[in-house]
């Protein structure tokens, strides 16, 4: 059954009413650091793209307690095939940050060596988090595959798929919970609403009273969450999660948050969103309400919440420094790291190549065009 209101643990003022919570102290400090990570990553990558350092960043702010709270339901064993707006999944589950700037740069130590945009991060370790992709609503699908692939298996992990509301008019999104229905598939399919796809606002996106009643019409429960939220992201995913483990089969969770920035670095929000409904949603800030719930338990204060921003904001800056001072791929690299023997003609192509960096330096060489 479709919740109509957004499921809320932790209210604005940050008391939760008595609910349980199953977090240790230390486990919810580390939500709150991973929380100021994201943004401190945020911000410095903002700075590297204005001056020309990285090509492009998407902006998080507004939407960490979604990626957090999601993330600590899952198990290390889980798979996530995220959208590009999950930095936080990444980070919660251990992920470096200095690996994730690796990605930023295209550097040799990038996971994909440089063959993918910034912001397209792929890690098998310390958990699975696949190969971010840019055309909307691909990994759904991939996720289902995935899933079912684990359940005729017998194994009992889950696969999260997250995407945004722009995500849901996607054919992927149809044909994936369609297929993730019938099979009974140990999927998690996660949509963070958080206002726009790009510049297109929910009420263009769809006619339908939510995105999570769209559940029923594939035969599965839709749960809509306030994802700015932490605890209550973390109730809904877990339950979903331990639905999907006892082969009860997939759940469609709508987390309503919002996006406090554009959709990339590549457009200005302030031509689409109304400046009204951004300080609206300020003041819902998800980092501020957990700092309150934080400070109801004695773990907060102003000071050491100060502290701890420092304290990310020098790790990033640190993984800037790492980064950005380590080469970029070897020419040879776009053939070794494809093929375990290489065919005839791409060594005779190679083998050009190589000769043409040889005589004009390398593939940056020609006034910064590539030497065809």
């Amino acid at each position: 059954m479709t919740i109509a209101e957004p499921l809320q643990v932790i209210a604005q003022d940050g008391s939760t009413a008595g609910f349980q919570v199953d977090l240790s102290n230390d486990a919810l400090l580390h939500c709150y650091r991973t929380m100021l990570l994201v943004r401190a990553f945020d911000d410095v990558c903002l700075k590297l793209q204005r001056s020309g350092r990285i090509g492009f960043s998407i902006p998080n702010k507004g939407v960490e307690a979604c990626q957090v709270g999601a993330a600590s339901a899952l198990e290390k064993t889980d798979w996530i095939f995220p959208s590009y707006r999950d930095f936080g999944m990444a980070l919660y589950h251990g992920v470096k940050p200095v690996e994730m700037m690796h990605n930023m740069f295209g550097n040799d130590r990038d996971s994909a060596r440089g063959r993918q945009m910034p912001v397209h991060f792929s890690f098998v370790q310390p958990i699975h988090f696949v190969s971010i992709s840019s055309p909307i609503g691909t990994h759904i699908p991939q996720a289902v595959g995935a899933a079912y692939a684990m359940k005729l298996r017998g194994e009992k992990q889950v696969c999260l798929a997250s995407f945004g509301d722009g995500g849901t008019s996607s054919l992927g999104f149809h044909s994936g919970l369609n297929f993730a229905a019938v099979w009974k598939a140990p999927v998690v399919f996660l949509c963070q609403n958080n206002g726009y796809a790009i510049s297109c606002p929910s009420e263009e996106q769809t006619a339908s009273e939510s995105y999570a009643v769209k559940a029923k019409a594939y035969g599965m429960p839709g749960v809509i969450v306030d994802g700015n939220d932490l605890l209550a992201m973390r109730k809904v995913v877990k339950e979903a999660c331990d639905r999907a483990r006892a082969g009860g089969g997939p759940t469609l969770v709508e987390a309503k948050t919002f996006r406090m920035g554009g959709h990339s670095t590549s457009d200005d929000p302030t031509r689409y969103v109304p400046k009204e409904l951004v300080e609206s949603w300020a003041k819902k800030d998800p980092v501020a309400r957990f700092e309150r719930f934080l400070a109801s338990r004695k773990l907060w204060t102003p000071e050491k919440g100060a502290l701890l921003a420092e304290d990310c904001t020098r790790e990033i800056t640190a993984a800037v420094g790492e980064a950005e001072a380590t080469p970029a791929p070897v020419l040879e690299s776009i053939f070794s790291d494809v093929y375990a023997t290489l065919p005839p003609h791409l060594r005779r192509q190679g083998q050009a190549a190589f000769d043409l960096a040889a005589r004009v330096g390398d593939a940056a060489a020609g006034g910064g065009k590539f030497p065809l």
